[in-house]
């Protein structure tokens, strides 16, 4: 199995690297900044890059791809529907593709960009889901581009992957959005658990990714707007809404803006 470490880049990004021992290849997921993982080439004589993975066009996630196919020649996967700086390859979504020998099937998950897409590489042992800044940690990207229901039909999308995937997301987001999710779901006692957990790793400097599906289908707030509790707290906010699980996270994503 490949070894994957967060690489730290500007207040609160992590880019994910990818490794292979055996070939001493390794991939690199959403490289906004070139500085982290030039480094870690230069403490790691041997390696090579050679895939450079983007979930989408912002510059937070993009911002370092030209100046690391400059100094490695990574081959660069990237959203179809995007400007993606030095793309070799389009993706729209349905594509299966192969990183460091495994196979990434793509995910189109519009909502957060209208062309955002996620890498999922499936796994009876361990599956893998590289999800940009469509799923947090307890938590779910801003609608920039897209609508309310395109990012509840793409979260609806990652919430059927097995319950044992791990997610990595592309943000140290997870103690606010906990705290936004326990003001949801005072009476949930996961999310308490995991509040109190990720409030003592933080503390410690610890990071608190990956998590996995089954953890965000039983605290995050967008992935159980499908939940009696959550609507009834979302009504008591905005008033009676239509029952459908979709509207009562268009009011979710709506409060967390202003959270």
């Amino acid at each position: 199995m490949i070894q994957i470490d967060a690489l730290p880049a500007f207040s609160d990004n992590y880019l994910w690297l990818l490794q292979d021992p055996t070939s001493r290849h390794c991939a690199v997921v959403d490289p906004g900044d070139a500085a982290p993982v030039l480094a870690w080439l230069a403490a790691h004589p041997g390696w090579q890059l050679c895939d450079i993975l983007v979930t989408h066009h912002h510059a937070d996630h993009v911002g370092g791809v030209e100046q690391l196919k400059r100094a490695t020649d990574a081959r660069v996967l990237g959203p179809a529907k995007e400007r993606i700086p030095a793309r070799d390859l389009a993706l729209d979504g349905g594509e299966r593709v192969e990183v460091l020998g495994l196979p990434f099937d793509v995910l189109a998950v519009p909502g957060h960009t209208l062309g955002h897409i996620a890498y999922y590489h499936p796994s009876a042992e361990q599956s893998l889901l590289f999800c940009g800044d469509t799923l947090f940690a307890a938590g779910c990207g801003r609608i920039f581009e897209g609508t309310a229901a395109q990012m509840y039909e793409s979260l609806r999308r990652l919430a059927a992957l097995p319950g044992n995937t791990r997610v990595y997301c592309a943000h140290e987001y997870t103690l606010s959005n906990l705290r936004f999710a326990q003001a949801v779901e005072p009476d949930n006692p996961d999310v308490a658990r995991r509040l109190a957990e990720v409030s003592q790793w933080r503390a410690a400097g610890r990071i608190s990714l990956p998590s996995t599906i089954a953890l965000e289908l039983a605290t995050n707030p967008f992935l159980r707007s499908h939940e009696p509790a959550v609507a009834k707290k979302v009504d008591e906010r905005d008033g009676p809404l239509e029952p459908a699980p979709s509207a009562v996270f268009a009011s979710l994503r709506a409060w967390k803006d202003r959270f």
